[in-house]
């Protein structure tokens, strides 16, 4: 895809929804509550964005890039620091249900049927996210394999789901040790 350019009032627009659409879901954010909590006409809604599918899509580019920057960041450090700290960095930042990921791991169950395209954009940050991980899981461990880094990576949704379910609690910090220290790395 391009890169993508929108006007200030439509970044205002897409930050409004992200957050409505993190806290409330795809299905149950309509395009008049969008107009109405970030106080636009909706014919100006449909002049930046079209329909709500490529809306949401926009809404999940954004969040991605956003989220890759974080990322990039973190691997950056990692030339400088510990890999196991920035693993850690990268587990935290992705389990942390009031941050970036969370929106883009909802779209992967509320999109796919409804919204193709932007069910594409989650998909696609996945694969990124889990080369990414592989690069830090072979700078740590020369034998390290991408079953590894898929494993990484299901074990923070793992941990996603199980902050989602009010009866249970984790602790992060242990999970991502025990696979860290005693799995892939011990």
């Amino acid at each position: 895809m391009r890169n993508l350019v929108l006007p200030t009032r439509a970044i205002k627009v897409v930050n409004t929804s992200i957050l409505l659409f993190h806290h409330h879901g795809f299905h149950t954010v309509g395009i008049d509550r969008i107009v109405k909590e970030s106080q636009i006409p909706k014919a100006t809604f449909y002049n930046y964005f079209h329909s709500k599918e490529r809306f949401i899509e926009i809404c999940l580019i954004v969040q991605k890039e956003r989220l890759k920057e974080k990322v990039v960041s973190i691997a950056d450090e990692a030339n400088r620091t510990n890999v196991i700290e920035q693993l850690k960095k990268l587990y935290f930042l992705h389990t942390d249900l009031e941050g970036p990921y969370y929106l883009l791991f909802k779209a992967i169950f509320e999109t796919k049927l409804t919204y193709p395209k932007a069910y594409q954009v989650a998909v696609r940050y996945r694969t990124w996210l889990i080369n990414e991980i592989y690069s830090q899981l072979r700078t740590l461990k020369n034998n390290a394999n991408f079953q590894d880094a898929k494993l990484f990576l299901y074990m923070i949704e793992g941990a996603i789901i199980q902050l989602l379910s009010s009866d249970v609690s984790i602790e992060k910090e242990r999970v991502v040790d025990c696979f860290l220290e005693g799995g892939i790395c011990g």
